[in-house]
């Protein structure tokens, strides 16, 4: 298992990724993303405030 990747009984997650979204597929316990990559952009974006997680599916309820 890579030295980034954690374990906890919510599964696999990589520990250099927080993520606050809970609507989210992939998010786990308090910020923890369980996907296996990301993408974050567009290549346009000047600040944080301008980029998305393409990688985002939202929970179906």
């Amino acid at each position: 298992m890579s030295e980034n990747v954690k374990k906890c009984s919510c599964g696999k997650y990589n520990d250099g990724i927080s993520c606050d979204v809970r609507n989210c597929v992939y998010h786990v316990g308090d910020c923890h993303c369980t996907a296996t990559k990301i993408s974050v952009g567009p290549s346009s974006a000047n600040t944080s405030a301008d980029t998305i997680c393409a990688t985002f599916k939202q929970k179906e309820n």
